[in-house]
């Protein structure tokens, strides 16, 4: 499985880089928002080992990021923000790899492809997109991750698959809930630090 995650992460890697997403920041350098908020993930990816508390789920963060920054530059910052959650919380390689997957790329990917479900079939209205992207799209990429990594890494030894995945679902809904607010803050006082969010697109006419 570990030679999965890191072929997953490679693939990833590579796609975010050809993109070259950078071109867009070369002048006054990346948005500091955005790089503050990839400062706050590693303490999230790793709060089960800091805390010593066994978590179902660690929260991810990537839905907000993604919402921030886009996905390339989303799937760039996996790594760095891998490492550091690996330093802070003593992980091997097959966590650590196992962690930029199912907290980091998948989710990323998911918020991706939710976005443009949402942008293209749902009207182009502000609440839609607080409420479509900032929230709903962060639920359901937070279940369907959790789901995924449960059947492609097996669940835990004293939870059954039931239980974990209802843990993960409730983790998710509180993730979604923490990123809806802030996207709506973002969105009245900040927009500019939303690279998914246009004023042309979702303010009424």
């Amino acid at each position: 499985m570990i030679w999965l995650h890191a072929l997953l992460v490679i693939c990833g890697f590579g796609v975010a880089m050809m993109l070259r997403p950078w071109r867009m920041h070369l002048r006054d350098g990346p948005p500091w928002p955005w790089l503050l908020w990839c400062l706050a993930l590693p303490p999230l990816w790793s709060a089960d080992r800091l805390t010593e508390v066994s978590l179902v789920q660690p929260w991810s963060g990537v839905y907000l990021l993604t919402l921030m920054a886009g996905w390339p530059l989303t799937v760039l910052a996996v790594l760095p923000v891998t490492a550091m959650a690996a330093v802070l919380g003593h992980l091997s390689l097959e966590e650590a790899l196992q962690r930029a997957v199912w907290l980091g790329l998948m989710p990323a990917t998911l918020t991706l492809a939710l976005g443009a479900a949402v942008r293209s079939l749902l009207p182009q209205h502000l609440m839609v997109y607080i409420l479509g992207r900032g929230f709903m799209s962060t639920f359901l990429a937070g279940v369907v991750s959790g789901a995924a990594a449960l059947l492609l890494t097996g669940g835990s030894a004293a939870l059954s698959d039931t239980d974990l995945m209802l843990g993960r679902g409730l983790s998710a809904w509180g993730e979604a809930m923490l990123t809806g607010m802030l996207t709506a803050v973002l969105v009245a006082f900040r927009p500019d630090w939303l690279c998914t969010y246009s004023d042309r697109l979702y303010l009424p006419r």
